[in-house]
């Protein structure tokens, strides 16, 4: 696993003049790993993204991009800077082919040459998008159109990938290959930050998890042990909640 990318530190955010929906949250993502954010429908784990992405300026906190302080910097600056931000559902233009979605994704790139290396090792990564290269992306399955989302994202070759709820609405298949293709995502180097209500298997796939209940890291640590652990149950997968007045870290020493 490579350096941080990415650092979220004791962020306060909200919405208008409303109470904060983040309350001191801090984490980060190393290059080579994913982390999955998963809790309580209101826990806050889309606000985090839109924190991270600048598409939300933080109260008070710090988001930190590859060592360098970038609360409230927006997101197409953000995006210039190496972070990606796939938000939920579906935003192909349907009647654009899949081609011209994917180029989307490189408008800013000046270099023709540049351009084309980065369209074809999308293409190669991609096997859906190089075979469905020249149709319109309004046709193709839920999956597909995920798929192609993900491709436009790397065309600027980001560091750091923000991925809300990428399996909202898809059926199992679709969603089982979702979840194949965020893995290689990882394997190219990226620095994932996910958030998924699917959280099972989620974690099944993921490196680090973070359970999130009102605006703060409850639990935290191996994805894998999470999955075990008894207070995963309590927070998210129903019955009242035990808070605690510091996070519960899984240390991986199987306790």
């Amino acid at each position: 696993m490579g350096d941080v990318m990415l650092e979220l530190r004791n962020l306060e955010a909200g919405y208008g003049h409303a109470a904060l929906v983040l309350r001191g949250l801090s984490i980060d993502v190393r290059a080579g790993e994913i982390v999955c954010l998963i809790g309580p429908n209101g826990a806050g784990k889309s606000t985090v993204l839109r924190v991270a992405s600048g598409m939300l300026r933080p109260r008070s906190g710090a988001v930190v991009l590859k060592n360098h302080d970038v609360s409230g910097v927006p997101p197409h600056k953000l995006l210039k800077r190496g972070m990606s931000h796939v938000l939920q559902g579906h935003s192909v233009f349907p009647e654009m082919t899949v081609a011209e979605n994917v180029r989307m994704g490189g408008y800013t790139l000046k270099d023709k040459k540049l351009l084309g290396e980065r369209l074809e090792v999308v293409r190669e990564h991609f096997p859906v998008i190089k075979d469905k290269w020249k149709t319109p992306a309004g046709l193709l399955s839920g999956g597909q159109q995920k798929m192609v989302e993900f491709g436009r994202s790397l065309m600027l070759d980001p560091d750091v990938l923000l991925l809300d709820e990428p399996s909202c609405g898809l059926e199992p298949r679709a969603m089982s290959i979702v979840f194949d293709e965020i893995g290689r995502l990882r394997d190219l180097g990226k620095a994932v930050l996910l958030v998924e209500q699917n959280a099972r298997s989620a974690l099944a796939m993921s490196d680090r998890g973070c359970v999130l209940d009102l605006g703060q890291v409850r639990i935290e640590g191996p994805a894998k042990q999470l999955l075990d652990d008894p207070e995963l149950g309590s927070l998210y997968l129903g019955g009242a909640p035990k808070i605690k007045d510091e996070p519960h870290v899984v240390d991986g020493t199987g306790g």
